[in-house]
């Protein structure tokens, strides 16, 4: 059973930056392409960014958000800058496309 523990989340004004973790329990991103999603209020969850080799995103956070991996931490990042209301959001981690539990996310929040 994989667990993960999503961390970094927080309160912050629009234009600022957060940046989120993703530990996983096992040896679970060296092979996987491992991913970050979101859901925001009465929304369904949706994906922002997967990282296998190289890094896509979505539309909605291409140049503003940048994912990360370190794969002997078994940990997985998310650099969020210039971040807008409309990002707010819980944020989760998995692989891409989804398979594990999901974890209890991490809140964000921006201010405008």
């Amino acid at each position: 059973q994989v667990h993960l523990v999503e961390s970094g989340g927080g309160l912050v004004q629009a234009g600022g930056s957060l940046r989120l973790s993703c530990a996983a329990s096992g040896s679970i991103f060296r092979f996987n392409a491992m991913g970050w999603y979101r859901q925001a209020p009465g929304k369904q969850r949706e994906w922002v960014a997967t990282i296998t080799v190289s890094a896509n995103y979505a539309d909605s956070v291409k140049g503003r958000f940048t994912i990360s991996r370190d794969n002997a931490k078994n940990t997985l990042y998310l650099q969020m800058n210039s971040l807008k209301p409309e990002d707010t959001a819980v944020y989760y981690c998995n692989r891409a496309p989804p398979l594990y539990d999901w974890g209890q996310g991490t809140q964000v929040t921006v201010s405008s």
